[in-house]
């Protein structure tokens, strides 16, 4: 089991965009963009925000609330809190297809997991499982964020939630950026949060969780994620490469250095198999050495 956890290491190296997809459109998503971009290009503007600035979604399942963080210079600010009205489920991650539980975790949306066509109004896929999911079996599909306030899994909001989060999400989609993340957490991540929650059996995956929430709120910035037996693991980068592919200079050193941890990762596992096999083998051997010779003894038959 450890092998193939490790062989899968060299296949979850950081999360990239595939190629750029083109955006799907129903009369229902063009209504609702035509109606809301007035009121929101205005609202951008007073607060500071350019039009059609990348986005960040975060939430938070224990208050109902998610987050919408828009790209404002070299940091993510946020601009508008909006109310989850409903959820099903309870705290933890999602386990299997079914359960009508909410994943926990760290997710991306690109433009082929926007659903203008969606049977509650307007919605976008989270993508889950992500690789975390998949590496412990987690099993389902198809949870969104959308309209229509009625959830089996999912987050639904109301439809003029939706409508704004999704016409944001739509024109920064067509502005460039070629995927945004969304963070989904049980409540905020705070020390004094996790000790009221210490007896909680999934405490120890919301550390997990903490390590890549601490990075965000020092930074201002959704840090790279990648998957190592089954933890997350996670790394700074800067705005550019947290809503784009690597392609300046300084994203392709980040890459660069990533790949370099991810090697010297990769030959530490490699020296850890070896020297588990080199153990087997010898306790193999003295298992099956003939009783009461000691080991390395030589054995002479005298006729």
């Amino acid at each position: 089991m450890r092998l193939v956890l490790n062989i899968s290491l060299i296949f979850t190296i950081l999360i990239t965009a595939p190629a750029r997809a083109e955006l799907l459109f129903s009369e229902d998503s063009r209504e609702a963009v035509e109606q809301q971009t007035p009121i929101l290009k205005e609202q951008l503007r007073e607060a500071g925000f350019e039009w059609g600035a990348p986005i960040f979604v975060r939430i938070f399942k224990q208050s109902n609330q998610l987050e919408l963080w828009l790209k404002k210079g070299e940091r993510f600010e946020l601009f508008r809190s909006y109310p989850i009205c409903e959820r099903s489920g309870y705290l933890g991650p999602k386990i299997s297809q079914g359960d009508e539980q909410a994943p926990e975790g760290f997710y991306s949306v690109i433009a082929d997991w926007m659903h203008p066509f969606s049977d509650f109004h307007l919605a976008f896929n989270i993508r889950y499982p992500n690789d975390h999911d998949r590496m412990l079996g987690r099993t389902g599909s198809a949870i969104m964020v959308h309209g229509g306030c009625s959830s089996s899994g999912c987050f639904a909001m109301t439809d003029e939630g939706i409508e704004e989060i999704y016409t944001l999400a739509e024109v920064a989609l067509l502005n460039g950026q070629e995927r945004f993340k969304v963070h989904v957490f049980p409540f905020p991540l705070t020390d004094e949060n996790l000790a009221r929650h210490r007896k909680n059996k999934w405490h120890d995956f919301w550390l997990n969780l903490k390590e890549g929430s601490d990075l965000f709120e020092a930074n201002g910035v959704p840090p790279n994620e990648y998957v190592v037996d089954g933890r997350y693991m996670f790394e700074e980068t800067s705005v550019q490469c947290a809503v784009a592919e690597c392609q300046d200079e300084d994203c392709v050193r980040q890459s660069q250095l990533s790949e370099q941890a991810v090697n010297s990762l990769w030959r530490e596992l490699m020296k850890e198999e070896a020297a588990a096999e080199e153990a087997a083998s010898l306790a193999a051997a003295q298992e099956n050495a003939p009783p009461g010779e000691p080991d390395g003894a030589l054995s002479i038959t005298v006729d």
